[in-house]
């Protein structure tokens, strides 16, 4: 029975739901993340996507169970291990599937729709798109970024053109990092052809995916370095005025957000380091997990975020 469980969490991936904290995105920088109603809704949002995620991951690994057996760490999935069958691993994840977008449509109708949309692109990815190079990383990055537009129709706020900028410049990065390190690691096998673990991956080399990576680092600082200069939140604000004299408070209007660059410019060094030095980055939750300074980082960031705009003000 504890064997059944087991695999039943790993067949479900719950360290991959980290993502889905993209979808409070949009309440947070808009001010609203005390508004309990809005949260409330969010948070829902929230859990359907994470069901529906783990639908996706499960039809995927139906799909790649063959090749899962070749990986020198997916052959350990319980699909490819056998702990697991087909069969029952497909009604598994028809029934995730049915549950979140009946649960999805009763937080809004425009969600209902941006949560099928997501379905369908992971499902179009498992079935062809994962083997048609540069598409397959940018169906990865888009399914970032629906996360984001997810949070904003459950919730009805809107974040930032700059803001929207960095995000996708961001998935990019990370879904990038994610096939630089899968190569890496692939062409590490001995009597393994390539093409036979992931098509993609031979129409790769490191040096291009190297190229990708800098440039999407670089846009990805440059983006939200203009977010937090041209970004002004409205919501609940403590106003640190009614605390200080008289003389104080004006310098205290300053873009206190661009605060926030130092945490996001050591997290994008920290994690080039993980792909290029201990060739991680296969997997972005595994690696902020298991990376105690990268971790911490992004904590501060989301820390140094709620003070700023909910305390301090932008």
């Amino acid at each position: 029975m504890k064997k059944a469980i087991i695999s039943v969490i790993k067949l479900l991936r719950p360290r991959q739901w980290i993502k889905n904290f993209a979808l409070f995105g949009a309440i947070t920088f808009s001010g609203q993340l005390f508004n309990i109603a809005i949260f409330q809704k969010v948070a829902i949002a929230f859990l359907v996507f994470c069901v529906l995620s783990s639908a996706t991951y499960i039809i995927n690994d139906i799909f790649d169970v063959e090749k899962d057996k070749l990986h020198p760490f997916k052959r350990f999935r319980p699909l490819a291990h056998g702990d697991f069958s087909v069969k029952l691993a497909l009604i598994f994840a028809i029934f995730l599937v049915a549950i979140s977008l009946f649960v999805g449509f009763y937080v809004t109708p425009a969600f209902f729709l941006l949560a099928a949309v997501y379905f369908l692109m992971q499902l179009s990815y498992s079935v062809f798109f994962k083997s048609i190079a540069v598409l397959d990383i940018l169906l990865i990055a888009a399914g970032y970024i629906l996360r984001v537009y997810a949070g904003e129709v459950a919730s009805g706020f809107h974040i930032s053109v700059w803001l929207l900028l960095t995000t996708i410049s961001l998935s990019l990065f990370l879904a990038i990092g994610k096939r630089r390190s899968e190569l890496t690691l692939v062409s590490q096998i001995k009597d393994v052809n390539i093409t036979n673990i992931r098509k993609s991956l031979s129409h790769y080399s490191e040096r291009l995916l190297d190229v990708y990576s800098s440039i999407f680092a670089t846009s990805t600082f440059i983006s939200y370095s203009l977010f937090t200069f041209l970004e002004n939140p409205k919501g609940f604000s403590l106003g640190l005025d009614v605390f200080l004299p008289d003389f104080l408070p004006s310098f205290f209007q300053r873009k206190w957000l661009m605060i926030t660059i130092a945490p996001v410019v050591y997290g994008l060094m920290r994690y080039l380091q993980d792909i290029y030095e201990k060739h991680e980055g296969e997997s972005p939750e595994r690696v902020l997990t298991s990376d105690k300074p990268l971790f911490i980082t992004v904590i501060t960031w989301i820390v140094l975020v709620i003070i700023i705009i909910y305390f301090i003000g932008p």
